[in-house]
């Protein structure tokens, strides 16, 4: 009996220090919460053209804009972000990753400036370039940050909060664009970054970074803020001194590193989930969602129809936040990609039908229902899981260069979608348009199952082995095999 009390005594202390534990990871919440109210900036910046365009086409600056000025405007963006992935990869092991976050908000408030007192195009598309490189780069420290700040239980959660606030930066242009004029909406907009600066320096610099500087104590300190009085800091620390000293070890010449299995397999799935983001047909469907309406039969107001469109990608996006580290990554990958397929081939199939003049008077509700669905199901999966992948697949050696290649890579494919898109409807008309999408989702489903691998739960090191680290060293001796094994144990 007294054994029974004395365990049961031992499991409930236990469970009250596991309760501490996991009451302590709201640093963690509340630090990726703040960092990434960068995706928050980049949303703004992304969905300004949204209800910015009609407003200078209605002249509401002093000067004429005309159709071709205005796809350039909305396209710059992208092209900016493109430019800001390179410069941040070689500037973020330098300076850090929290002060690099602060330092881009200086670009990002002279580009809303250049836009809110701009006398030509040439101005807006300045300011557009300079909020997109402010957005590209942010795109590669943010999820950087919050996985190195993350303990792997939460890891895929916090790694879904840059794409969260990314949508709530979008939402909040729409519904700040319905009821200020353009000069009004781009200056509550330059205000965000001065809060972000504000709100950033309240939290600590990434352990690993203070680190990499040699500096043991800060990053105690930093470990020690995300993981409270009860967590088991030390140990971490000395992990994660283990893994930067077998980074060192192993640190060869850039472009050896990417010569590696599992840098090949990292770089190639980082880049098949970004390109999939783009052509899985997400930006067109929010581009034709007021179209879609009108042509369900909706007397809403384009307005209205696009704060929905806005609203049902938040709700979904912070859906994901909180089942991707039960399901896993790779089933709301898949299921994503399979419903947003079906839902593309549908669109595509009414307006077939509407082309050539078949009655579809009794299906509308077809286009709508499919478009609603699609930014639920792309919002659950292929919208936050990729910048969520990039911060955990990549290699120590690679990681800052890797995480970069990927999101220009995914500015890129987005700044072919913005440019183009409306010129490949005139071409191919709309329906044919969406099929060529259904065709990148019905690829991307064989690509998620045979390719993405499914990282909950796995350590770096143990995602590293899943792509193939040390496959590429010589194997060794028997005798040599069993003393490592001992010596792991």
């Amino acid at each position: 009996m007294t054994l029974e009390k004395i365990a049961m005594t031992q499991r409930a202390m236990e469970e009250e220090q596991q309760a501490r534990i996991g009451n302590q990871k709201w640093t963690q919440y509340l630090a990726a919460f703040i960092a990434t109210i960068g995706g928050f900036i980049a949303g703004t910046a992304l969905g300004w053209t949204a209800p910015a365009g009609p407003m200078m086409k209605n002249n509401q600056y002093s000067f004429v804009i005309s159709i071709e000025s205005l796809a350039w405007i909305g396209a710059c963006m992208p092209l900016g972000a493109m430019l800001g992935c390179p410069v941040t990869a070689g500037l973020v092991d330098k300076l850090g990753r929290k002060n690099m976050m602060i330092m881009l908000c200086i670009p990002t408030l002279v580009g809303w400036a250049m836009m809110i007192w701009a006398e030509s195009v040439a101005w807006i598309c300045a300011g557009r370039l300079l909020t997109g490189f402010a957005s590209g780069s942010l795109s590669v420290i943010v999820p950087l940050y919050t996985s190195e700040i993350a303990e792997k239980e939460i890891r895929g959660t916090l790694g879904t909060y840059f794409q969260l606030q990314v949508t709530g930066g979008i939402l909040f242009t729409y519904v700040i664009g319905s009821y200020f004029d353009i000069f009004g909406l781009t200056i509550i907009c330059a205000i965000i970054p001065i809060a972000y600066v504000a709100l950033m320096v309240l939290i600590p610099e990434s352990p690993n970074f203070h680190l990499m500087k040699g500096n043991v104590e800060k990053a105690r300190l930093s470990l020690r803020y995300f993981r409270g009085p009860y967590g088991t800091v030390d140990q971490e620390l000395s992990i994660m001194q283990d893994s930067l000293a077998k980074t060192e070890r192993e640190r060869v010449p850039l472009m050896e590193a990417f010569q590696t299995t599992s840098a090949k397999r990292g770089l190639f799935i980082g880049l098949g989930v970004m390109l999939l983001q783009q052509f899985s047909g997400c930006n067109a469907v929010i581009f034709y969602a007021t179209f879609i309406f009108k042509e369900a039969g909706s007397a809403m107001e384009p307005n209205t129809s696009t704060i929905i469109v806005g609203i049902m990608s938040v709700i979904a996006t912070y859906v994901s936040t909180l089942i991707v580290d039960r399901l896993g990554r790779k089933i709301l990958l898949l299921s994503s990609i399979i419903i947003m397929a079906i839902c593309t081939l549908l669109i595509g199939a009414f307006f077939y039908m509407k082309a050539n003049e078949y009655d579809v008077s009794s299906i509308g509700f077809i286009p709508l229902t499919s478009m609603c669905v699609f930014i639920i199901l792309f919002s659950l999966g292929f919208g936050p899981i990729p910048w969520m992948l990039i911060g955990e697949i990549f290699p120590a050696q690679i990681k800052g260069t890797a995480c970069s290649v990927a999101c220009m890579a995914n500015w890129f494919f987005a700044f072919i979608v913005t440019k183009f898109f409306s010129s490949l409807v005139s071409a191919i008309h709309i329906y044919n348009t969406f099929w060529l999408f259904t065709l990148f989702s019905i690829l991307g489903t064989f690509f998620v199952i045979c390719i993405v691998p499914e990282t909950k739960g796995k350590t770096m090191d143990e995602i590293q082995e899943m792509l193939g680290a040390g496959s590429d060293l010589t194997p060794p001796t028997h005798a040599n095999a069993s003393i490592d094994t001992k010596g792991k144990f």
